[in-house]
């Protein structure tokens, strides 16, 4: 700055600011005087003796159970002015005494249920859902417990209402019927009131299973569920309405039995929940190997990226997987313990009882459970 204004009048400003790379507005804005900086604090500001004075005055008990606004104008009837209401709003905000005098709903931070399956009768979601009856405001409910790693839906039930007492003799039957023994088994499902009932929690507590519940109003905690209810209203030969509670049960009885033995599940590499519930995928895929493997010798050319391979059912699912998964080292220890054949229990599942052998599978005709009212 002092260099431009040495040379300048012999060259001019412009050229100068030009010559040393200087734009003329920095230059100009150079040589005005630079503000008085301003005062932190207003002078209409109350000394924090005067503060003290009005807090010590909001806190009598003539007026500790008053609005600012009552000691406003309570103290302009006694012909006293220390402050206006705004600033006795400030005091007692500076010293936290500022707050919302009814008792106010606090929402608790519900923990997100993360949720992880490796293996069939581990991890199952239950929901109950509507089926609209054959007048107006007429309902039929469906019951349905489903396992999240095969997607097989183990038990069902169309009832005339949604109660805790049902759901607990639904609950009931499909673990006597899968054979769960205690510390094996978690279910998952949201906080409907047959959900979070009594009942329910006892007939858990006494069987040794551990409960989840989704967050409220997160339907994506219990998307399995949500899943399944959507493909079975998808149908093409879903009824607008059902003449009657047989006509429901008749219904989901066939659906029952094409969703867990035809249904081409896409998240379970195009296998049938049966094969995955039963334990029989990897026959399925080394048939379906062998039949690509054919065809890729017949005409090589057909198939550019080289042999074709079927598409894989998953090791896992997870309800909300975590965003960073650890090693395979760490994860194990978050999930309590591995088991000596390398699969993980669930999270949330007691470690009371040692691993058992799987049962012998059951019958095509015996392994879904139906409770008929």
């Amino acid at each position: 700055m002092s260099k431009v204004q040495e040379v300048a009048p012999e060259l001019g400003i412009a050229p100068t600011c030009a010559a040393l790379g200087l734009a003329r507005a920095t230059y100009y804005r150079g040589l005005r005087p630079k503000p008085k900086p301003l005062p932190r604090s207003s002078p209409r500001a109350l000394a924090p003796e005067e503060k003290t004075c009005v807090l010590a005055l909001l806190h009598e008990p003539r007026f500790a159970d008053l609005a600012p606004a009552e000691v406003y104008a309570g103290l302009l009837d006694e012909k006293r002015y220390l402050c206006s209401e705004r600033t006795m709003y400030r005091i007692l905000a500076e010293n936290a005494e500022v707050r919302e005098r009814r008792n106010q709903l606090r929402h608790p931070a519900y923990t997100v249920p993360e949720l992880l399956a490796t293996r069939p009768n581990e991890l199952w979601s239950w929901d109950i859902t509507k089926l609209l009856g054959p007048v107006k405001w007429t309902y039929y409910y469906l019951y349905t417990i489903l396992d999240v790693f095969s997607r097989f839906a183990v038990g069902w039930m169309v009832a005339y209402r949604e109660s805790a007492r049902l759901a607990e003799r639904l609950i009931e039957e499909t673990c006597r019927r899968q054979g769960i023994l205690p510390g094996e088994l978690t279910i998952h499902a949201d906080r409907g009131s047959s959900m979070t009932s009594k009942p329910v929690a006892l007939l858990l507590t006494d069987l040794g299973v551990t409960k989840t519940h989704s967050r409220p109003h997160v339907s994506n905690d219990n998307p399995y569920s949500e899943a399944q209810f959507k493909t079975l209203k998808y149908r093409p030969d879903f009824p607008e309405r059902f003449g009657s509670i047989e006509h429901a049960r008749a219904h989901c009885r066939d659906f029952f039995g094409w969703y867990n033995h035809e249904h081409h599940h896409a998240g379970l590499g195009y296998l049938t929940p049966y094969e995955m519930h039963m334990g029989l995928a990897h026959e399925v895929i080394a048939q379906r190997t062998a039949v690509l493997a054919q065809a890729y010798a017949r005409h090589p050319e057909r198939f550019p990226h080289g042999l074709p391979k079927p598409a894989q059912p998953p090791k896992e699912v997870w309800i909300n997987k975590p965003k960073e998964m650890t090693t395979s080292a760490s994860l194990g220890r978050i999930l309590g313990s591995v088991r000596e054949d390398g699969e993980h229990r669930c999270p949330r599942t007691n470690d009371l009882h040692p691993a058992r052998d799987r049962a012998t599978p059951l019958t095509r005709e015996s392994e879904l459970v139906e409770v008929v009212l």
